[in-house]
């Protein structure tokens, strides 16, 4: 996750996280990102079903009930567990979470617990009486999935209507009072529509949009050919951080962040050295902070039957189980091979990726983007879009 807005806009400086000590329990939840305990944020895909039929889903959604899913008291038992163990963050996720009637107390249960709990979301079920309920529980945070605009975005989530269901979702947190924002994943179907989503973060008073960089799992794994090529990915990362700072110079600022390409902190920080090198110091100290991509260390997956993955992409890797041992125990015991890798996989990474002169910056970017495409999870993450050139070869 790279804040686009927050190192290009000069709205985060280092001393911001290193008041807190850099320690995830007391940084605020726009900071978090540079922590230095990587405590895990933890993604809970709480249900499979899905009212929507998004082509890229991850989790494979249907709409229809599935009996292996865990139950409201499993999973105030995750929760304590995670509690306990300082995770800082549970985000909801599915499937559709919100087709879980006991959301909002299993919500409620992890604010009282300490945790900050957010949700993501399609939105087309928030009306009214729901955003109240989750203002009520205590809930940090909605993110809404749109893939553009209406013709786009209903192409994308495989039924007709979704859009304005989704829209009238962000109107009713909006009202509610509570933060909103929208989360977009980049393909070549759907690029032209990043002007499109920043005239609406500005029209509907939006706070946030997360971009996200194409990941091949789920059913997204069938879409490797729809993602950007380098040079597009170069020119839609250029435009969201123009669009960004052309928002902040209006004096309408907007959190802007890219997500699951990590080779998007080296880019902004070059940029920033031709356009602003007194800047650019400041960022890339910002950058180590952040340490590119944690799955397996800063973030981690349970899903819908308790099965614990390195994130909520990696689907086919399972560290265990939550119903036979705590999350927080398996989190934790290195003699599970993988999971010693992932807390340091710079040892581990092969190619150009072994070589990068950014490596510790990029933490070796997606490496379930890099199985997909060549069968080795530790090869280069087909993906990074800078030259040999920018990395030092």
């Amino acid at each position: 996750m790279i804040g686009i807005s927050k190192l290009y806009c000069d709205t985060v400086e280092p001393s911001d996280a290193l008041r807190y000590g850099r320690d995830s329990s007391k940084l605020p939840s726009e900071l978090l990102q540079f922590s230095a305990d990587k405590k895990p944020v933890v993604v809970w895909n709480m249900t499979r079903k899905c009212n929507l039929k998004c082509v890229h889903c991850y989790a494979h959604a249907k709409n229809q009930d599935f009996k292996n899913e865990l139950s409201f008291e499993q999973g105030k038992s995750v929760i304590n567990d995670l509690a306990a163990f300082k995770s800082p963050v549970i985000l909801f996720s599915g499937g559709e979470p919100l087709l879980r009637e006991d959301l909002p107390q299993l919500a409620e249960y992890a604010v009282k617990k300490g945790m900050r709990a957010v949700i993501s979301t399609n939105g087309t079920l928030i009306t009214e009486e729901k955003a109240r309920i989750l203002k009520d529980v205590g809930l940090s945070y909605v993110g809404i999935s749109l893939d553009g605009m209406e013709n786009i975005n209903d192409k994308f989530r495989g039924v007709k209507g979704a859009f304005k269901a989704a829209l009238k979702g962000i109107k009713n947190c909006k009202k509610a009072g509570i933060k909103v924002g929208l989360r977009f994943t980049i393909t070549k179907h759907n690029a032209a529509e990043i002007k499109p989503i920043f005239d609406l973060l500005e029209k509907e008073d939006i706070p946030r949009v997360c971009f996200y960089h194409l990941v091949y799992s789920g059913r997204g794994t069938t879409l490797v050919e729809e993602d950007l090529t380098h040079a597009q990915t170069r020119d839609a990362v250029k435009l969201i951080m123009k669009l960004t700072k052309d928002l902040h110079d209006k004096n309408m600022p907007k959190e802007v962040l890219t997500v699951d390409n990590h080779a998007d902190g080296p880019f902004l920080y070059m940029r920033l050295l031709k356009e602003k090198p007194e800047r650019a110091a400041k960022v890339l100290e910002l950058l180590k902070m952040n340490e590119g991509n944690n799955s397996g260390r800063g973030i981690g997956c349970i899903s819908w039957d308790g099965e614990i993955y390195p994130d909520q992409f990696w689907r086919h890797y399972s560290f265990g189980n939550v119903l036979k041992r705590p999350f927080s125990e398996v989190w934790t015991d290195l003699s599970e091979p993988l999971m010693k890798k992932l807390k340091n996989k710079k040892k581990y990474v092969t190619g150009r990726c072994a070589e990068c002169k950014w490596l510790d910056i990029c933490g070796g970017n997606f490496r379930v983007r890099a199985e997909a495409v060549t069968g080795d999870l530790w090869s280069p993450d087909p993906a990074c879009y800078l030259t040999d050139k920018e990395i030092g070869i």
